[in-house]
């Protein structure tokens, strides 16, 4: 999945999700409006804990992209509304898990629902989500969507545990990185993107383009997110600055790091990956030899070349507001700094 750097084009002002917004802000009101009824249960821990995660901020990027496929693809109807809403759910559901996993305790600046509430209710869910999302699939009636989504869900899991396995692996190459996020990451913006396609009836090879650039996008979405973790200069994310290094986690600004890094340096990695080195001065030390190779920029770099991919993508749909708020939607992920 390695390839060469492909500079975007340049532009007269720092690129927006704006547009993006403005394009699909009709459709979203539809979505959140499926996204609050569907998360309701009679037993009111349910959407208590599940609310603590939607209603927590966040850009909701996989619905939006159902929903400005649909848009490019001029789909006039409503099926895309409770589609995007099983996106939505899907991805909820992967963060419950995953903030259980790695033992997060902040997700966009606020504590995470395990540690509200506690591992065994978080799970458990998570796994209601996962399951409302799979009725909203059933009721669309579609078996192509429903193999899609289901797919998509099932290669997250994969990229997951394959990613689990990767950790403190000092050795994890950027092929297998790549191949990772590909995985947990761009399989869920990739899915969501080709199912507008699905519902507008259009070609094969309109459903792939879409899908390519969802699954590009996702990719340089990643990246950047593993960027800002060690980027010194990045406004906070929201989760605690550093979880990759204190967890271990072999993302491109360390591969890359000790790929470049002399023998001192590279001991250094290997007993910060094994975590025997994850102080905070540790956690500084990191930093400072990410910035003496350059590596944050190498890795924004890589996210440049997939966002471009992603604008290739859908350039043989017609120009107009739709593409146009697409293409700078890849621009504003690679240049964002949270």
């Amino acid at each position: 999945m390695s390839a060469e750097i492909v500079p975007l084009r340049p532009r007269a002002s720092e690129p927006s999700l704006a547009p993006m917004l403005a394009l699909t802000a009709p459709g979203m009101n539809a979505v959140n409006s499926v996204i609050l009824d569907r998360m309701q249960s009679q037993i009111p821990l349910i959407p208590t804990l599940a609310g603590h995660l939607i209603a927590g901020g966040g850009k909701r990027m996989r619905p939006m992209l159902t929903i400005a496929g649909a848009e490019l693809c001029g789909y006039q109807g409503a099926r895309h509304h409770k589609l995007a809403a099983a996106v939505e759910f899907i991805h909820t559901a992967t963060l419950l898990h995953d903030d259980v996993v790695d033992g997060s305790d902040l997700r966009r600046g606020k504590a995470t629902a395990n540690i509200v509430y506690g591992n065994p209710a978080t799970v458990l869910v998570g796994d209601f989500l996962f399951s409302r999302a799979f009725e909203l699939m059933v009721e669309d009636g579609s078996l192509k969507v429903l193999k899609i989504l289901s797919h998509a869900s099932a290669v997250i899991a994969e990229g997951e545990v394959d990613q689990l396995t990767a950790q403190r692996h000092i050795e994890t190459s950027e092929d297998r990185y790549l191949s990772i996020i590909g995985a947990k990451t761009a399989a869920l913006f990739a899915a969501a993107t080709r199912i507008a396609a699905v519902v507008a009836e259009k070609s094969e090879a309109e459903e792939r383009a879409l899908e390519d650039y969802g699954r590009n996008l996702g990719i340089a979405f990643q990246l950047v997110d593993d960027a800002i973790d060690y980027d010194s200069e990045a406004s906070e994310s929201g989760k605690g600055k550093g979880d990759d290094f204190r967890d271990g986690k072999m993302t491109l600004p360390v591969i890359l790091a000790y790929a470049r890094g002399d023998a001192e340096e590279r001991r250094f990695w290997q007993d910060a990956i094994a975590g025997f080195s994850n102080s905070d001065e540790d956690l500084a030390h990191a930093v400072e030899l990410i910035n003496r190779h350059d590596t944050v920029s190498a890795t924004r770099e890589r996210a440049r070349h997939f966002a471009q991919r992603a604008i290739d993508a859908i350039a043989g749909f017609p120009a107009g507001e739709a593409r146009t708020a697409m293409a700078e939607a890849a621009e504003f992920a690679v240049s964002r700094r949270y």
